[in-house]
C-alpha cells in the first residue's frame, strides 16, 4: 500500500491538517472515475493508484482509466463517467487546451471534477487544479546540474510533450538558470514526448551530431532514463552528466549507482491524495476546504546523498 509512506511527506507541504483527517469511511459513497495518462509510466500508475486506494477508504467505488495522452479517448472517458453517474472525476488532462471540451462536459453534467498533475488553460470550469511547482523544480534540477557539470559545457535537452504546459515551464525554467552562465552552450535538443524509447532514439540522435557533449537535462525521467541508456551503448555515460524529473523509483536507483545526477520529486502521492479527499468535501459539503482553484506543491531535490530516504514510490522522507 502506498497510504501509510507517502504520508511521511505530508508536513514538509504544509498542507491543512482538517483536510486530511481521517475518519470511519462510509460503506457506499457511489463512483469516483480517476482519468490518468499512460499507466505503463510509474509516474502515472502510482497518481492513479493512490487516487484509487485513497477513494476507497473514504467509502466510494473507484474506477481508474488511462488517456495515453489521447483527448478522443478521454472525451469518451468522460461520456463514460457521466452515464455512470459518479459522484466526482479526478483528472490528468491529456492536453492544456484540448481537454477542456471534455471537462466542460462534465460540469455542465453537474459532475465536479478536480484536475491533478497537468493544468487546463481554462480558469472556472474545474474546481481544483493542483499541480507540481515545476519552475520551482526546473529551477532547482538546473542548479544541481550545475555543480556538476561547471559553468563551462556543452549540453542537450529532452523536452516532454507539447500539449503538456509542464514541458514548457521546465524548459523555460532550465533556461532561466542556465542562460545566466554564458559558458553553457545548448548544442542540441528534441522532443521525447515524456517516453524511455523516445528519450533514447533522440539521445542517439543528438550524440551523432555532438559527440563530445558534457551534460542532458530533461524534462522528466524515462526521457533521462532513455538517454542514459544511449549513453551506455555509446561509452559515454561516464563523461556526461544526466539531470532527470519525476522522483521516479527506477531514477532514485540510476541516482544511487551514479548513472543519474539527481532527479527532482514530484509529490505526485501527496496531490493525488489530496484531490480525492477535496472531492469528498466537496461532494459532502459543496465546499473545497480551500481557496482558490490553482495549488502548486513544492517539488524536491533526490541526490546520492538523500536518495536512501526514499521510502515508497514517489515519497521522500523530510
Amino acid at each position: 500500500m502506498f497510504m501509510k509512506g507517502k504520508r511521511l511527506l505530508i508536513a514538509a507541504l504544509a498542507v491543512s491538517t482538517p483536510l486530511f483527517a481521517s475518519g470511519v469511511a462510509a460503506q457506499d459513497e457511489g463512483r469516483i472515475s480517476i482519468i490518468v495518462n499512460d499507466t505503463s509510466n510509474p509516474y502515472w500508475f502510482t497518481e492513479g493508484k493512490i487516487a484509487e486506494e485513497t477513494a476507497e477508504d473514504l467509502g466510494y467505488r473507484a474506477e481508474v482509466s488511462s488517456h495515453k495522452g489521447d483527448t478522443n479517448k478521454e472525451s469518451n472517458q468522460i461520456d463514460t463517467a457521466i452515464t455512470n453517474g459518479v459522484e466526482a472525476i479526478i483528472l490528468d488532462p491529456a492536453n492544456a487546451d484540448g481537454s477542456i471540451g471534455a471537462v466542460r462536459k462534465a460540469v455542465e453534467a453537474d459532475i465536479p471534477v478536480f484536475i491533478i498533475n497537468a493544468e487546463i488553460n481554462e480558469q472556472g470550469l474545474a474546481q481544483a487544479q493542483l499541480v507540481s511547482n515545476n519552475a520551482q523544480g526546473a529551477a532547482l534540477g538546473a542548479q544541481q546540474w550545475i555543480k556538476s557539470v561547471g559553468d563551462s559545457a556543452s549540453y542537450v535537452e529532452l523536452k516532454g510533450a507539447p500539449s503538456d504546459n509542464n514541458a514548457a515551464t521546465r524548459s523555460n525554467g532550465y533556461e532561466t538558470v542556465l542562460s545566466q552562465y554564458p559558458g553553457l552552450e545548448r548544442v542540441g535538443v528534441d522532443v521525447a514526448n515524456w517516453d524511455r524509447t523516445q528519450g533514447f532514439n533522440k539521445t542517439q540522435s543528438m550524440l551523432q551530431a555532438n559527440p563530445d557533449i558534457d551534460g542532458v537535462i530533461s524534462g522528466n525521467d524515462e526521457m533521462a532514463l532513455g538517454a542514459i541508456s544511449a549513453l551506455k551503448e555509446a561509452g559515454k555515460l561516464d563523461d556526461v552528466v544526466v539531470g532527470g524529473f519525476d522522483g521516479s523509483p527506477d531514477a532514485v536507483e540510476a541516482v544511487k549507482a551514479g548513472e543519474m545526477e539527481y532527479t527532482v520529486l514530484q509529490p505526485v502521492a501527496i496531490f493525488s491524495e489530496m484531490a480525492v479527499r477535496m472531492a469528498d468535501k466537496y461532494i459532502k459539503n459543496g465546499d473545497t476546504g480551500i481557496d482558490g482553484e490553482k495549488k502548486l506543491f513544492d517539488c524536491f531535490l533526490i541526490t546520492a546523498d538523500n536518495a536512501d530516504q526514499y521510502t515508497d514510490p514517489f515519497v521522500l522522507k523530510q
